[in-house]
C-alpha cells in the first residue's frame, strides 16, 4: 500500500469564499467542484504530508494548514492586498523558515512558508 495524497477538509457553508484566498491569492487551482465540496490544488510539484503539533513554532498557536510558496514577500503582498489580516509574522524562525500567519475566509490560520 501506497499514500497516493493527504486533504485537508475543512466545513464551510459558503464554498465560494475559499476562491478569494486559495484561488486569488495563492494561486491555486479549483482541481475540482461538486458544489458540495472545493477542491484546490495543482497538478505540479505537492508532496504528502501530515504533521501534528502541540504548538506552531515560536509559541504561536497551531495553524490549521501549512502553505509552502515559493517567495514568502511576494505571498505577503498578495495577501495584504486582498484585504487579509497578519496574525503572525513575517518572521525568519531559527527553524529555517520565513512564515507569516493568515486567518482564511472560514478562519482557519494558515502558516504560509518558505524554506530559507
Amino acid at each position: 500500500m501506497q499514500v497516493k495524497r493527504v486533504v485537508a477538509n475543512f466545513k464551510a457553508h459558503d464554498l465560494n469564499r475559499g476562491r478569494a484566498f486559495y484561488q486569488d491569492v495563492l494561486g491555486l487551482e479549483l482541481l475540482m467542484d461538486h458544489g458540495w465540496i472545493q477542491t484546490y490544488g495543482s497538478h505540479t510539484g505537492m508532496t504528502v504530508q501530515v504533521s501534528f503539533a502541540a504548538e506552531g513554532g515560536s509559541g504561536t498557536p497551531v495553524p490549521d494548514l501549512s502553505v509552502e510558496v515559493d517567495d514568502v514577500d511576494a505571498a505577503l503582498d498578495r495577501v495584504k492586498a486582498a484585504g487579509f489580516a497578519i496574525e503572525y509574522g513575517p518572521v525568519d524562525e531559527s527553524c529555517g523558515v520565513r512564515r507569516f500567519f493568515v486567518r482564511d475566509p472560514f478562519d482557519k490560520l494558515v502558516n504560509i512558508l518558505a524554506h530559507t
